[in-house]
């Protein structure tokens, strides 16, 4: 199995001025072989020009512009083109299904953050001596660069990337390792409903707190995003140090939140996969969840709309935006892989309206958000348990019939 480490680098300043010209220099051939692309398919009867045609070009670019590229990683500047070809073989992907494309764009300075080494040993180097103190990677192009290694990397390192996140420095690492030993069983099941009003909820009764980190942080964030709009639209080349203070305040926050969730699916997922067998959950598609309600024209009055609900409808996707569901789900799945559990995804449709007693399935069993009463069986509960209970059962009977 592969498992990722993340490690916060601890660069001098000769360095981290050259982790950003290879940042720089990276994302300018991105953009360059992204032009190439579209002025080929625009100019030359809509040729298309694939990976290999490109990272052949390679060796021509590094000896005409040694001080720009040719001083980086031949590898790395080979990861950067296979990460545009992922871009477009995702473009034409999505325009097959029917999808919204969304072309492949330029990237900024600021959005291009990651610099990838396939392999290590190619251009870079783990340096991890078990009597040395300190702990290094090797770059080309910048040196040896110090890691505070806060925990030891198990199994034999594949890639490295290095990554940008404000003003901090991070590699992060690709390791194999052999398939950890399975937790010891429980003999435990359940099945979850996560939610707003409780951030999840299980089919024992337990129920598991919703942070609600964005909206705690909302009344920083408002101030800092009104200390950003006062610059409004400057260019770049006109910046000054307090709009750029401003920007990183904004960045600093968001990151806070983020951390602080993933803190939290981490956590939560853990605590499930150490006491239970088999986890069962919805199978939620938060992307359609939190799309905006299409607008109502108004057919009595062409060129105005009625109301949809898109004031009420935007403070929802905000709220299951905040909780995170889809990041914990795939930390969860993750660590049942290496724990040895298994956990199943199921249909969420009615399962917070069927009866668990009866199997009465009508709207009208949940007349409130908290509140179960079937109207068939006259039973009573709290309707997230309900939904957990409803989850855990679904899951059962698909476990069976795969086994079957």
């Amino acid at each position: 199995m592969i498992r990722a480490y993340k490690f916060l680098m601890r660069p001098t300043v000769g360095q981290q001025a050259a982790l950003g010209e290879m940042l720089r220099d990276h994302c300018g051939l991105y953009n360059g072989a992204l032009q190439e692309r579209r002025d080929a398919y625009q100019h030359v009867s809509k040729t298309s020009i694939k990976y290999g045609q490109q990272s052949a070009q390679l060796r021509e670019i590094r000896a005409f512009d040694p001080e720009r590229h040719g001083r980086w990683s031949f590898s790395s500047q080979q990861a950067t083109l296979r990460r545009l070809d992922k871009a477009f073989a995702a473009f034409f992907r999505r325009i097959k299904s029917g999808d919204t494309p969304g072309c492949p764009r330029f990237r900024g300075v600021n959005w291009f953050d990651t610099v990838e080494f396939p392999k290590d040993g190619d251009g870079c180097r783990w340096d991890a001596t078990p009597h040395d103190p300190v702990t290094r990677v090797r770059l080309q192009g910048v040196g040896h660069v110090k890691i505070n290694q806060h925990r030891p990397v198990v199994g034999k390192v594949k890639t490295v990337s290095v990554k940008r996140e404000g003003r901090k420095w991070f590699v992060v690492l690709t390791a194999e390792q052999a398939q950890p030993d399975p937790l010891p069983a429980t003999g435990s099941m359940v099945g979850i409903d996560v939610g707003i009003a409780s951030f999840l909820t299980t089919s024992n009764g337990g129920h598991v707190e919703n942070p609600r980190h964005a909206r705690k942080a909302a009344a920083k964030l408002e101030v800092a995003q009104q200390a950003l709009s006062r610059f409004g639209r400057v260019r770049r080349d006109k910046r000054t140090g307090n709009h750029r203070r401003a920007v990183e305040r904004v960045a600093t926050l968001h990151r806070k939140v983020r951390r602080q969730r993933l803190d939290h699916a981490h956590k939560t997922a853990l605590g499930l996969v150490r006491e239970h067998d088999f986890i069962a959950h919805e199978d939620l598609k938060i992307r359609n969840m939190v799309k905006a309600p299409a607008p109502k024209p108004d057919p009595e009055t062409p060129g105005t709309f009625l109301p949809n609900g898109a004031a009420a409808k935007s403070g929802l996707n905000r709220s299951i935006a905040d909780a995170g569901w889809g990041v914990f789900l795939t930390i969860l799945h993750a660590k049942a892989e290496s724990a040895g559990r298994e956990v199943i995804a199921v249909d969420p449709r009615n399962t917070s309206r069927t009866c668990p007693e009866c199997g009465h399935t009508a709207k009208e069993n949940r007349p409130t958000q908290e509140r179960f009463h079937c109207i068939a069986c006259d039973h009573h509960a709290h309707a997230d348990e309900v939904g957990a209970t409803n989850v855990l059962r679904a899951g059962l009977v698909r476990r069976n019939a795969n086994q079957a």
